[in-house]
């Protein structure tokens, strides 16, 4: 039985697919939700010397970021009737959703992947894949198919 499913989204609706899957179990089971998002700082991918503009870039990704949640979870929350909570951290993505899921105790993982392969997944990297590897607990890997 599974007490927290955590789901991880990037804000994208590719991540949002693996929603259903998630409220599905958790109607079944009874299942709180928390769903969780990973704030990159300015500084990992925007060279700027000022601190004081890389802080205001940074709580601006942070307030957007909990501003989505708790959109999702709006609808989320209409759809089970337990717990649905939200979380944004910052760090090194895969890394940041293995940590989180131990320290809150969550019994199950769900997210989607891209089923990349090859050379774009040499280059681009699985954060699906390093949360397999890392994670305490069981993952469920969605991997959406295309939109007709």
């Amino acid at each position: 039985m599974f007490k927290r499913i955590l789901i991880p989204l990037d804000g994208s609706q590719f991540a949002e697919k693996a929603l259903p899957y998630a409220i599905g179990l958790a109607r079944c089971m009874g299942s709180a939700i928390t769903l969780l998002r990973i704030a990159v700082h300015p500084s990992n991918y925007v060279y700027v010397n000022d601190p004081e503009a890389l802080a205001s870039l940074y709580e601006s990704d942070r307030a957007h970021c909990e501003d989505y949640l708790k959109q999702v979870a709006a609808r989320v929350a209409s759809e089970v009737s337990t717990e649905v909570s939200i979380a944004v951290l910052d760090g090194v993505v895969a890394d940041s959703i293995v940590d989180y899921a131990q320290d809150v105790g969550a019994d199950l993982i769900v997210m989607t992947t891209h089923g990349r392969t090859g050379m774009e997944r040499w280059l681009l990297g699985s954060v699906a894949e390093r949360v397999v590897r890392g994670a305490k607990c069981p993952v469920l890997l969605i991997r959406p198919q295309a939109e007709k």
